[in-house]
Order: structure tokens, then sequence, then C-alpha cells
């Protein structure tokens, strides 16, 4: 049967009018004011892909550079690493599972990256990496701490990202985690103004009492030192399990966020602190188990939407001892940030010299493996041409993401990015991130 209808006698009028929507927009004003001032999205700035942690007594303007030959004479000392001989980081490739023509690509970007730029976030730690010492020693630490840093920026050496890791919130060492900071920041401001990149670090968070504690301390501390309010912002560390379930049932993870007052920057998750408090016994501890995947879980629900960023924690088996008990130590190593990655956790914890190579040959390998189907992807939804998927708005924004990350951390270029998308790096920026930016793609997508 063949349905003709007769067209309508009269044009159909709408019944709802001004009135309505001025009642819908009277009714959604809370609603409104919560999406635009908490959920606004990732800024769709540079992540750093890991974060070394030192303890801070360490730290020399020096450091990152020496971290990056370190990394590459572990791999060199090695020798054979693949099939056929081969050593150096083209046999850790191998070790680490890439196929050659992958190798092939990735590995000359990881050996300049270990020369040029070897850490993206520097952690100088106060905390568990330190210890807890005498108050003048760590009084003293914390100032030549703040001209370690101030120096580095000066001679350029500095990584992006840099700061510190201060002792937690709970009772006992409340007092000296404050003053560490305090004494920090004073010397950084003594020595000019405090670097674009910094990063503070908030450990062991048990309750949003203690990250409110926080915004408390960072307005007082901006005042002290005429800081613009809000230019001092925090990572949290999860490493309890009741910051992902409290005594009440709420989801603490989700509301530190918002009562963060716009400071709290990222989540970290802190594997061993963390696996301990659940008891996982010491030998099952890992980044995968299932225990961490819950919580990590919790965390990206809390973070999406907000421009929170997550970072994974850290694998304690180290790239040392027998050339077996390395070899191992790579393949796990490589095999987890590649884990990460695909779940969602674009940064991580590196804290030996010789992770850097694994950390950017995994990292690099992620982006450009999929670099490929993603391109051929966007290309058809900016041309609204038809291929073998049809993308929807949302999945162009997350190939766009994707892409976009790759060439933040330098897998990709933005030449063949060009090339294969038909997309400029501000373009692909704003197709990644609309709600952040003047977008000059809509004509295209057209």
């Amino acid at each position: 049967m063949t349905l003709n209808p007769s067209p309508p006698s009269t044009e159909p009028a709408p019944v709802l009018g001004a009135a309505h929507l001025q009642r819908l927009d009277a009714v959604l004003a809370d609603t409104d004011r919560l999406l635009a001032g908490n959920y606004p999205g990732d800024a769709g700035t540079r992540q750093p892909v890991h974060t070394v942690y030192i303890p801070a007594d360490r730290c020399v303007p020096a450091l990152p550079s020496g971290w990056g030959r370190e990394g590459l004479a572990a791999v060199e000392a090695q020798g054979s690493l693949g099939q056929g001989g081969r050593g150096g980081l083209p046999g850790l490739a191998e070790l680490a599972g890439l196929d050659a023509g992958l190798a092939a690509a990735v590995v000359p970007l990881v050996e300049a990256k270990l020369r040029a730029e070897p850490i993206e976030d520097l952690r100088l730690d106060f905390e568990d990496g330190y210890g807890i010492r005498p108050d003048a020693e760590e009084d003293s630490h914390a100032v030549l701490a703040a001209a370690a840093v101030a120096d580095a920026v000066a001679a350029g050496t500095a990584p992006p990202f840099i700061g510190i890791r201060f002792k937690c919130f709970e009772a006992a060492t409340r007092a000296r985690g404050v003053r560490t900071l305090d004494l920090f920041l004073a010397g950084l401001l003594a020595a000019g103004k405090l670097p674009d990149g910094l990063v503070l670090t908030l450990p062991k968070v048990s309750t949003v009492e203690q990250v409110e504690a926080m915004v408390y301390i960072c307005g007082q501390l901006e005042e002290a030192h005429g800081l613009e309010p809000g230019r001092l912002r925090f990572e949290v560390q999860v490493e309890t399990p009741q910051l992902i379930l409290a005594a009440n049932g709420t989801v603490p993870a989700a509301q530190l966020i918002h009562r963060g007052r716009g400071r709290v920057s990222a989540l970290h998750y802190g594997t061993y602190d963390y696996s301990d408090s659940v008891q996982i016994a010491a030998q099952y501890q890992s980044m995968e188990h299932p225990a961490a995947d819950y919580a990590k879980s919790v965390m990206q629900v809390a973070a999406a939407g907000t421009g929170v960023r997550l970072s994974d924690g850290s694998t304690n088996i180290l790239p040392l001892g027998t050339p077996e008990e390395i070899r191992t130590a790579w393949q796990l190593h490589a095999r987890l940030v590649r884990r990460s990655l695909e779940r969602g956790f674009y940064q991580g914890w590196d804290l030996h010299p010789a992770q850097l190579p694994t950390r950017f040959l995994a990292t690099y390998a992620f982006y450009r493996e999929g670099f490929d189907a993603a391109a051929r992807r966007l290309d058809t939804y900016v041309r609204k041409q038809v291929g073998t998927v049809l993308d929807e708005p949302a999945t162009a924004r997350a190939l766009a993401r994707f892409v976009h990350r790759g060439l933040l951390c330098g897998a990709l270029t933005e030449a063949e990015i060009e090339q294969g998308t038909g997309l400029t790096g501000v373009e692909l920026a704003a197709l990644a991130h609309p709600q952040t930016a003047v977008s000059p793609i809509k004509e295209k997508v057209r």
C-alpha cells in the first residue's frame, strides 16, 4: 500500500510561545549555571604524558638532561634486545611489541625526545619519596628546591611542568606540609615570578574537607604574596578508598572537584597506597588490579566534562638487575603505558630514568598506530562524504582529540596531520575542543 497524504489545508501553528520558553529558562536556570560553571570541558592545552618523581633534595637544574642520557645509556648497555641482534632503541621497540614499520617511525622521535625534553613534568617530592626529617632540614630543602626550580627556569632547562608534592593534611603531617609549601612558594617568588607550569600536589586525600582546606591555604598565600586570585591550583592524589566511597555512600572524588572552586587541576591515582588501603597483598599490587580499575573508573566518571585531568600511577618494577629482569620490566612498563592510554588515562608516573624510553616508545606508538584510521575518518567527516563508518559529531570530536593529543605530545607533526585530515592545527584543536575555541572549521564541515 502506498501512502499519499494530502497536503494540509492550513499551515500547522506551534502552540508554545515566548511565555513557555521563559518558564523553561527560569526552571532550568540552575542547571544552565551548573553546566556552564562546573562542566567547561577540557581546555585543549598540553597535558604531560608522565610525571617524574624524585626526592626533593636531589633536584639540580641539569637533572632532566641527565635522566635522558641515563635512559638512552640503559638501553644501549643491554646490547641485543630484539631478534637478529638488534640493540638500542630499535631493539627495545621490538621487545615492546612494535612492528618494523611502526618502530622505524617512532624510534627517531623517541631518541630526539630523550635528548631534547626527556621529562615533561617533574615533581620534587617532600612526601613518601623524602620521608620524615628534622624540621630544620626540610626547611632548608624547601628553600633549596625553590632555588633549583628558579635556576632551571631561568636557564631554560626546566621541564614544561614542575612543582612539589608536600606532606598530606592529616593531623600528623599537616603543619609540616603547609610550612614546606609556604617556604617553597616564598622562595620562588623571591627569585622572580611563579613558573607558568607550576604544579602543586596534595597527597593522601581522604575527605572533601581536606581539599577545601587546601583551597583556603591557596587563597591565603595568594593574598599574602599579591598573586591573582585563582593563580594557585593543585592536583589531588587519590590514594584512599574513602575518596572513592564515603561513609555516607557518596563519592567524594566527584564532590571535591566542584567544591575545589576551580583550583583542582587533576586527579592522580596512587597505586600502592590505594592497594594497601584495600588490603591487596604486596605481590599483587598493580595498576591493572581490578581494585585499581574500579577506583580509576570512578575517577574518570567524576572528572568527565569538568576539565580536571587524570593520571594513572606507577609500577615499582624497575628495569634493574639481571638482563632478563631488565627486559621483563621494560616489557611490563610498555604494556602498562599502552593499557592506560587505551583506557583514557593519558598521563602516568615514572620513577627511574630507564623507564623513559618505554614511556615514549609506547606513547608515540599508540598515537601513530591509530593515526591513519583516525585521519581517514576525520577527512570523511569534514568533507561530509559517505564512508564505511558513519561518525557522529561526538565521535568526530573524539577522533580529533586523539589526533590533537598526538600532536601536543610530539608523536605526530602538524604537516602530516594536515596532509591526512585536511585540517590545520588550529582547525583540529577547534574540532577537538569546540567549547574552548573560536571554531574556524564550521565552513569545512558543511
